[in-house]
């Protein structure tokens, strides 16, 4: 089917689009690669000319591009236009095309005018369609405005998108059978790898002797599993004298709840060291290290502040407070994960912080504060970003809340931007952000999901406990 449809190259990308949505690109990725490559220059010039192809089509050819990073130009919607140069009114009735339009346009980058208008259009007519159109259109439309497409974990995105493609007319059932088989199977192995990490946590005893702590381990695979990476580390605590000495030995002198997390820690570097010496890689495992003694400086920063009273600028909370997210540490992990691709250079090139590992640190951590700030200084806590802003410029909650919209969109489009080619490091280790940037929306958009799995409940049953109806 993929290769039938390249006779007609419209028809071939929105092919892309359903194998892509429908979560089984991945057993295709080096044609679709080759058959974008192949078509888009030619395509992009059509679009960009202008033609009779609608907003929906228009729409999907833009995204699939800039999903895949190709570039595509966003004057393909100065057709769009009407002679004030607005987009036109009449697309409001055009359902499909705008909620196309409202998905292509999380794809934005930097300076591009027409996808923020785009996005301000589709979103607040959207907003007000939910009698104009057929059921099956409003519940994507509700989707799509709760999680989009662009800042919504793949398999999530995915799960989601078969319960609507199994009631399209025009559904292909041999491809929407293929995807259901595909997940249930998937899930079965994400099954098996919880029940690992569950036994982990029974053996090291964790429930017991660390009480004070809590127990998410699941949510943090599900964090994880956003990468593809099958091992976690999230750990919290002020022992960076042990970690910086690195050896057993150093436990004698932590309190007994600090020894077990300290020694279940080493025990897991000792076997990724093991699993990296095997594959070639010793030469990954310093760079954790590193990151995870980076990430214990950090927490004993924050607690200083805490036990000083002293409340930094925003500037110096969020150079301590980006990195106490865990992200940098787990991404680091992650790279371990990826093969030859994460060479040396590209240890090298995290280990400078780039601006895509600054943006997802960015949506962590302002994600996190906004919806956490007002339970944590409730109790015994240094002060959060939102506390931190608000002193130094003298503002309201509110209008705190709205300048962290704007910074937060801006760590978006950073990270579109960085995952377009030419990329400075393989794109797959890219796609890593993005995918870790992800679930920072599901768990944050209505509250503390980590703190309280309330609000992601639903989505974990969805992921990794009820299969799919055959």
């Amino acid at each position: 089917m993929l290769m039938a449809s390249t006779a007609d190259p419209i028809e071939n990308v929105k092919f892309i689009d359903a194998l892509l949505r429908l979560g089984v690109s991945y057993h295709f990725e080096n044609d679709i690669e080759n058959q974008l490559e192949s078509i888009f220059n030619s395509l992009q010039s059509v679009l960009v000319a202008g033609n009779d192809l609608d907003l929906n089509s228009t729409s999907i050819v833009f995204r699939v591009f800039r999903q895949y990073g190709f570039k595509m130009s966003c004057d393909v919607f100065n057709k769009f236009k009407d002679i004030d140069g607005k987009l036109k009114e009449i697309l409001i009735d055009d359902g499909k095309g705008i909620l196309s339009l409202y998905e292509a346009s999380h794809l934005r980058v930097h300076g591009e005018c027409i996808l923020e208008e785009a996005l301000a259009f589709t979103t607040e007519n959207l907003n007000s369609s939910a009698n104009k159109f057929s059921p099956l259109l409003v519940k994507q439309i509700t989707n799509a405005l709760d999680q989009p497409l662009n800042k919504s974990p793949p398999r999530l995105a995915a799960r989601t998108y078969i319960s609507f493609y199994e009631e399209e007319v025009s559904r292909n059932e041999i491809l929407l059978k293929f995807a259901k088989l595909d997940f249930n199977r998937v899930q079965l192995l994400h099954k098996q790898e919880i029940s690992q990490i569950a036994r982990f946590w029974e053996d090291n005893k964790f429930s017991s002797e660390l009480s004070y702590a809590r127990e998410r381990y699941v949510e943090v695979y599900t964090w994880i599993n956003s990468l593809f990476m099958n091992l976690a580390i999230h750990s919290g605590g002020y022992f960076f004298l042990s970690f910086s000495r690195w050896e057993i030995g150093a436990l004698d002198e932590l309190q007994d709840y600090t020894k077990v997390i300290c020694k279940a820690v080493l025990a897991v570097f000792d076997e990724i060291y093991e699993e990296a010496t095997k594959e070639g890689r010793s030469y990954c495992v310093p760079y954790a290290k590193e990151a995870l003694l980076q990430l214990a400086n950090d927490y004993h920063a924050e607690t200083k502040w805490y036990h000083d009273g002293y409340v930094p600028t925003f500037e110096e909370y969020m150079s301590v407070a980006k990195k106490t997210s865990t992200f940098g540490v787990l991404m680091t992990i992650a790279f371990i994960g990826m093969g030859e691709m994460a060479g040396t250079e590209a240890f090298e090139w995290l280990r400078k912080e780039p601006k895509i590992m600054e943006a997802i640190d960015v949506i962590g951590r302002l994600m996190d504060d906004i919806v956490s700030h007002k339970f944590e200084q409730l109790r015994e806590h240094a002060p959060s970003s939102v506390e931190c802003f608000m002193k130094q410029h003298n503002l309201s909650e509110k209008l705190t809340l709205k300048a962290f919209e704007k910074l937060l969109e801006d760590a978006w489009k950073d990270i579109n931007e960085e995952c377009m080619t030419p990329t400075v490091v393989p794109r797959d280790l890219l796609l890593r952000h993005l995918n870790f940037a992800r679930p920072s929306y599901m768990f944050y958009k209505h509250g503390d999901g980590y703190t309280d799995p309330k609000y992601v409940k639903d989505y974990i049953r969805t992921l990794f406990v009820d299969p799919i109806p055959i």
